[in-house]
This record gives C-alpha cells, sequence and structure tokens, in this order.
C-alpha cells in the first residue's frame, strides 16, 4: 500500500472545470456566496454546492456563515500559491482555455494574485525594485532592504514594520517572470489601494490604475532599469 501525501485527491479536487472556475474567482482575495460562484463556473446552485462541500471537505476552501449567507475563501496562501504556479504551468505548456480577448488584456496589465499585485504591473514593480538594490535575493530568500523600505516610504507606501522582510517572489503565470508576492506584497497592493492608485474591476481579478495612481507607480517604478539582483 503506497503511503505519503495522497496529490491525486488534491489533483482530482482542482482538476474539474467547475471547481477549477470556483477557486480561479477566489483568487481575488474576495469571499463569495455559493451563488456567485455558481455563476463564476456556469453550474446551476445545487452542482455548485455540491462542489464546494468536495473543496471544502478537501481542505481547500474556508467557509463562514454570516445571516442567511455562507461566504467560501481559499483556505491558505498556501493554496493561492499552488494555484498561482498551477495557471503558470498552463500558460507555459499551451493550456489556454480560449483566444486572448479585451477582458485577458486587462488581466494580464494588472490583476490581484490574492491580495498582491500581478501582471505586468506586478513583475515591473520586482524588477524595478531588484535593479534599484531595493530587494535583495539571499540564500534565506527575498526581503527589502533598508533602502527599499526608505525608497517606498517616500513614495507614500509605508509598510507595517511586521510585514516589509517577508517577500516571495511569485512566478507570474502571463508574464511568465517574477512579481513580489508574501507579506510585502500584500501591503504594498493594500497600501496602493488605500491611496487611490488603482481600483478593481467589477467582476473580475483586474485591477486599473487612476490616472495620478499611474503617474506615481511610474515614478516609483521606472521601466526602463534591467533588473540586476543584488544579494544578501
Amino acid at each position: 500500500m503506497k503511503e505519503g501525501p495522497d496529490i491525486a485527491r488534491v489533483a482530482a479536487l482542482i482538476g474539474d472545470p467547475a471547481r477549477a472556475n470556483m477557486l480561479g474567482a477566489l483568487m481575488a482575495g474576495t469571499a463569495l456566496t455559493a451563488g456567485e460562484l455558481a455563476t463564476e463556473a456556469g453550474i446551476t446552485p445545487q452542482t455548485a454546492s455540491s462542489h464546494l462541500a468536495r473543496l471544502t471537505d478537501g481542505g481547500l476552501l474556508s467557509v463562514v456563515a454570516q445571516g442567511r449567507h455562507r461566504y467560501f475563501a481559499l483556505a491558505s496562501h498556501e493554496v493561492a500559491r499552488t494555484l498561482e504556479a498551477l495557471m503558470g504551468l498552463a500558460a507555459r505548456t499551451g493550456q489556454l482555455r480560449h483566444r486572448p480577448g479585451p477582458r485577458d488584456e486587462s488581466l494580464r496589465a494588472a490583476r490581484s494574485c490574492y491580495h498582491h499585485l500581478a501582471g505586468a504591473a506586478g513583475v515591473r514593480l520586482h524588477d524595478s525594485l531588484t535593479a534599484q538594490g531595493h530587494l535583495a535575493h539571499g540564500a534565506d530568500g527575498l526581503h527589502l532592504t533598508a533602502s527599499g523600505i526608505a525608497h517606498l516610504a517616500a513614495a507614500g507606501l509605508v509598510l507595517p514594520l511586521g510585514q516589509v522582510r517577508h517577500c516571495r517572489a511569485c512566478l507570474d503565470w502571463s508574464e511568465r517572470r517574477y512579481h513580489l508576492g508574501g507579506s510585502a506584497g500584500r501591503a504594498l497592493l493594500a497600501q496602493m489601494r488605500h491611496m487611490n492608485w488603482l481600483r478593481p474591476v467589477a467582476g473580475s481579478r483586474a485591477l486599473v490604475f487612476t490616472a495620478p495612481g499611474h503617474r506615481a507607480f511610474a515614478a516609483a517604478f521606472p521601466a526602463h532599469l534591467a533588473p540586476k539582483v543584488k544579494t544578501s
């Protein structure tokens, strides 16, 4: 008898098209009701309830009851990272569901990846900070340098002290390069939204920059710099 983690069971949970669509919808980091997830998956509410029960029992979703509604969310950041990695693998191997359209272009430009900035804008942020020596790539992982913390503060992006050094390099599924994740990445996106640099697109994970936000982002994260990895 085989022993160890049952990856086939987890893969089967994610692999169903309806369940994959519901999990993808939750990558925006917002909790959704069963009815909303049924719409995302294009299935009936009854069928959605069955799928959601399986995902919850399998440890991929958490559920919170509030009033008459039950809200579903990804169970952990580990689940979100796994889904993002699978999206990257699918994109790299040509497993795309349809031809790119206007909505896809907006997702590729900027989107929320479980509370951090992804897409071309997220990759630009990562590469620009790296090129300016503000991100250090060491044996123990990735972290913002003292100059990086000061640089962000000068741009108005003041991060909580407990989050500035918790960084992750996430492989971006559309750009096939890295964007900044971890608690620092989440705090950065929260600050940019708080300062009205960007706003979400209704019914999508896409994010769009406001005119002042676009100028501020361009000034803080110049695109012309070639990434030069600084090690700690």
